[in-house]
């Protein structure tokens, strides 16, 4: 990006996490209609507070479907079709889990292995029954609860960048907590840095530069406990109920739609390198960028983005599929 071109930014913290905006005009006024959109989007998905359409459904299981607003099914049926896929390591349901566990909170802790058996139960997510007629989720079982908090910020970021749109607003980028979604192509484009795990604050592996794409990263370093010796890291695997455990440090996704994003990261994830890379060759708009940990940055593809290696401890190779 040219030096000469002057760039605005505004922050705030929501959702738990800095957000920063940054456009090419000085707008105030139009940053905290931003803000406030971002805030109006997060009362109605979070499950961390005690009123949000999300806790109506989870305090209603076992008992009786609960309306929604238009957005919230919306957002519910397709975390549930992300869920649905085969070996998926995605699952809107496992909010029993993610609560027990507490992984980023206060009072973590290792569950006993009969209470992890015990509340795999209620994380089946065909147990989500939808009803498309009156936009309504009914959680078949007592003690379930679905948990939006992978997908909701990607669903944001999305709805930020068409607010944008709408207001005439051509080149921009809001990050919403690690999840990045970019407007317009300024001059050599969007820079986005790919942190290096467990490393200081602004350390980077690398740099992406991209145009009119998201860039999501999920990482293990992000929220993580360590007892008796053993790191336990806040993406669960809904298969086992404990945090995955693979080759992995963290998988960044670039696509269109940063919620194509807070999707994939979690499949890929799952999946780990050679299957993820195998999976992605039948979506060439999604590219995924691996980081293992044995310091090597696998690249899916890279047609939509250009990826600078910054660290000489790691290794750059392409896809293994």
């Amino acid at each position: 990006m040219s030096d000469t071109t002057r760039v605005y930014s505004y922050s705030a913290v929501l959702m738990g996490s800095p957000i920063l905006l940054k456009l090419f005009a000085h707008d105030e006024a139009l940053a905290a209609r931003v803000f406030r959109l971002i805030k109006q989007y997060e009362d109605l998905l979070t499950v961390n507070r005690a009123q949000s359409q999300v806790m109506d459904i989870n305090r209603a299981a076992g008992q009786h479907a609960v309306t929604v607003s238009s957005p919230v099914y919306a957002l519910i049926k397709c975390a549930k079709a992300a869920s649905e896929l085969p070996e998926s390591a995605f699952n809107l349901a496992i909010g029993p889990l993610v609560k027990r566990w507490r992984i980023g909170f206060k009072g973590d802790s290792v569950p006993p292995v009969d209470e992890i058996a015990h509340l795999l139960t209620l994380t089946h997510p065909e147990q989500v029954i939808l009803n498309d007629a009156e936009e309504s989720v009914f959680l078949a079982q007592p003690g379930m609860e679905i948990d939006l908090g992978a997908i909701a910020k990607g669903y944001i970021a999305d709805r930020v960048r068409d607010f944008l749109r709408k207001e005439g607003v051509e080149q921009g980028l809001i990050n919403l907590g690690g999840n990045v979604q970019t407007l317009g192509t300024p001059e050599g484009g969007w820079s986005i840095g790919l942190k290096k795990p467990f490393s200081t604050a602004g350390a980077m592996i690398g740099m992406l530069d991209v145009e009119n794409k998201s860039v999501v990263t999920s990482g293990v370093y992000e929220r993580f406990f360590e007892q008796n010796g053993q790191l336990y890291h806040h993406i669960l695997d809904p298969r086992t109920g404990y945090p995955l455990d693979n080759e992995l440090d963290s998988v960044t996704i670039v696509s269109t739609h940063s919620i194509d994003g807070d999707i994939w990261t979690t499949l890929m994830y799952g999946m780990g390198v050679e299957k993820g890379c195998a999976a992605l060759r039948a979506r060439p708009d999604i590219e995924a960028i691996f980081v293992t940990k044995t310091k090597e940055v696998v690249l899916s593809s890279s047609h939509h983005y250009r990826f600078t290696l910054l660290d000489s401890e790691y290794r750059l190779t392409g896809s293994t599929a």
